[in-house]
């Protein structure tokens, strides 16, 4: 989440960003059909892409079989305020309460009942995985407390594990990749801390592993998210036109899982490269484990969209998922544009080849 709200001029570098992304969907692909095994979808992410989870989760616990949350947020906690989402959902005091539970789960209900999201009945069989580092300094701790309270509320205790015991500061946590002071609070938000988050949250979701690539030897996939969407605008939306996938080799032979992997703000390729697609952890455990690794993307977004008579104003300089209301009130449910996307990228991975 990052302080989304504080964003300088625009700056060269900037422009020159959004020129190679615009090189860069020039050269993508349509995201290919591989057949993989729809039942058996799963979802994590950082900060807001643990926001983006969980609410995927919620929306489609049909077919969202588990989730790992990594400084993340309870469903729908911000209410479509951003006041909330800063103070509330992120550095919680005494006037600015964490969110009560109880009433996220009466939110939760509401919309199940009319229709907005999946039967929340489906919660009781999700394997579900969290953490919260010691150290982190935009998400405090006591934020993920809720959001595992929240869980509690739909999910057995034993299918939760909740890892708050390591100096972590605000990131992705891996063995050996990223800023190599584990209680950093700084980009690219990803820290070396000796411990492997993907591979804890993957064996949380779906059982004991295989043992993984020695590195990943499968096919990074650069494809169109336009396709996605039903307007075909992506900027309007504050996503990229491009998002990444990795397809392990034995994908093409027979049915994968499909693994969703949502980066946090700040963290999207334009602003730090392959460093979360290609290095967060997931890619090594997904080639000996028949796991699709999903890594759509955000853009940074201020200001009016195009065509202007839209009159679409989105204000997310740190390219964060929509966990707010920024880009529609829907955005919660399945009607929430992100939420479209990122179903209808799972479902060409589950559409036969």
């Amino acid at each position: 989440m990052f302080n989304f709200f504080r964003f300088g001029k625009f700056s060269f570098a900037a422009a020159l960003a959004c020129g190679l992304c615009i090189d860069f969907a020039l050269g993508a692909e349509r995201l290919p059909p591989y057949g993989a095994d729809l039942s058996q979808t799963s979802v994590s992410g950082i900060s807001s892409g643990a926001a983006m989870a969980l609410q995927f989760h919620v929306a489609h616990s049909g077919i969202v079989t588990g989730a790992g949350i990594i400084a993340g947020v309870p469903y729908d906690c911000a209410e479509q305020s951003s006041n909330r989402a800063t103070h509330n959902c992120m550095k919680p005091d005494a006037d600015h309460p964490v969110p009560n539970s109880a009433h996220l789960k009466e939110i939760t209900d509401a919309l199940a009942r009319s229709g907005a999201i999946d039967d929340i009945g489906n919660l009781a069989n999700a394997r579900v995985w969290l953490f919260s580092g010691r150290k982190d300094e935009v998400v405090l701790p006591p934020v993920m407390d809720a959001t595992r309270g929240y869980y509690a509320l739909y999910t057995p205790g034993d299918h939760i594990q909740y890892r708050n015991d390591i100096d972590a500061g605000h990131a992705m946590v891996t063995e050996d990749y990223g800023n190599k002071t584990c209680s950093a609070n700084a980009a690219p938000f990803i820290v070396d801390c000796d411990f492997d988050a993907a591979k804890a949250l993957l064996e949380q979701i779906y059982g004991p592993l295989e043992a993984p690539s020695v590195a990943p030897a499968g096919k990074y996939v650069e494809f169109d998210q336009k396709e996605f969407l039903a307007d075909g605008n992506a900027y309007n939306h504050s996503l990229s036109d491009v998002g990444y996938a990795y397809i392990p080799h034995a994908c093409a032979l027979q049915s994968c899982r499909v693994h969703v992997a949502l980066h946090g703000c700040q963290q999207q390729a334009a602003a730090i490269g392959d460093g979360f697609y290609k290095h967060a952890g997931y890619n090594r455990w997904a080639d000996t484990n028949r796991i699709i690794v999903l890594y759509p993307q955000t853009i940074s977004r201020w200001g009016w969209g195009w065509p202007f008579y839209t009159f679409n104003f989105v204000l997310n300089p740190n390219a964060c998922w929509d966990w707010w209301g920024y880009d529609s009130a829907d955005y919660h449910t399945k009607k929430g544009p992100q939420i479209v996307a990122l179903r209808a990228m799972v479902d060409r991975l589950a559409t036969k080849p």
